[in-house]
């Protein structure tokens, strides 16, 4: 009786609780990286889709490195290694902030002073009522193509992390990622 249900509840579990990333197959791989409860891809009507994720969270953190390893030996993988200085943030700092990033912004448009100040400034995480800005960021670089947001990390459990965005260079800059705290659970712990 107790194998049937545990099996029952394993056939219904998601890819990412009942298989390591080195089992996972490429699309499973690139749905947890893309269109999972870490990662979306954010719209505004005709607009180019933008992807955001959390990116100090676990399974992602995993599947960038099950990325890099599986392309790093035909060459063909974006850089998935973060940069240095945002590395060793991250690896100080985890469990005091939450980091979104957005994929492949428009680099052009993060050079401009303006722009970056009203990014600074308009988007912010929402915690139920409160607005919380940014507490920094980390600009794309060549090998690391991706504009990363801190904000700090809420201190108790809420119903979702509610981002409202500029992110500028971009068709419908104004986007928003809702990220429900429900489902950020891996390996039986929340990640963000």
């Amino acid at each position: 009786m107790h194998a049937a249900l545990l099996f029952l509840l394993l056939l219904g579990a998601p890819f990412w609780e009942t298989r390591q990333p080195r089992q996972w197959s490429d699309e499973e791989l690139q749905e947890m990286l893309t269109d999972s409860p870490w990662a979306q891809t954010t719209t505004f009507r005709d607009a180019a889709p933008v992807v955001v994720y959390l990116a100090g969270a676990k399974p992602l953190l995993d599947a960038g490195a099950e990325r890099q390893r599986r392309y790093s030996k035909t060459d063909t993988a974006p850089a998935a290694t973060p940069a240095s200085e945002y590395g060793i943030f991250l690896a100080q700092n985890k469990d005091k902030v939450i980091v979104l990033a957005i994929g492949n912004p428009n680099v052009t448009a993060l050079s401009e002073e303006a722009e970056v100040k009203r990014m600074e400034e308009e988007s912010v995480l929402k915690l139920g009522r409160k607005k919380v800005r940014m507490i920094g960021h980390f600009p794309p670089t060549p090998s690391d193509p991706v504009l990363r947001l801190v904000y700090p990390r809420p201190s108790e459990a809420v119903k979702d992390l509610d981002f409202e965005l500029y992110i500028p260079g971009v068709t419908g800059p104004y986007r928003q990622a809702i990220f429900r705290w429900k489902d950020l659970a891996y390996q039986g712990k929340i990640e963000m």
